[in-house]
């Protein structure tokens, strides 16, 4: 049979919980970031102005191919990072700031309750 250790008074708990749903939805966004082509990708595109950048730039810019490029924008564009507008032979990426938000906010809150 085994015994729990009791509980001591070391720290008070912990009552904040990130709901299970909210979780899995933001590892989704965060597994996306995790790459650093990607990571590199989404902090050019929030730096630049309006947060809109064309593909044109990007290769030359990140030092890799177009179809790298093209691989690392649809995940970005998939888990709602960025939206993707067709300007006429070129798609323009920008900032999904509401998903960002939302990302930034559940980080910074976490801080906040620690």
């Amino acid at each position: 049979m085994t015994t729990e250790p009791p509980l001591t008074g070391c720290c008070p708990p912990c009552l904040v919980l990130l709901d299970e749903t909210e979780a899995a939805s933001l590892s989704t966004l965060l597994k996306a970031v995790a790459d650093p082509v990607r990571l590199r990708l989404l902090h050019h595109i929030a730096a630049a102005p309006d947060t809109t950048v064309c593909a044109c730039h990007l290769p030359a810019a990140l030092g890799i191919s177009q179809p790298t490029l093209s691989h690392h924008l649809k995940k970005l564009t998939d888990v709602g990072l960025v939206t993707r507008e067709q300007r006429g032979r070129w798609a323009h990426y920008q900032l999904n700031r509401d998903t960002m938000d939302r990302l930034v906010g559940a980080l910074a809150g976490a801080a906040q309750t620690a």
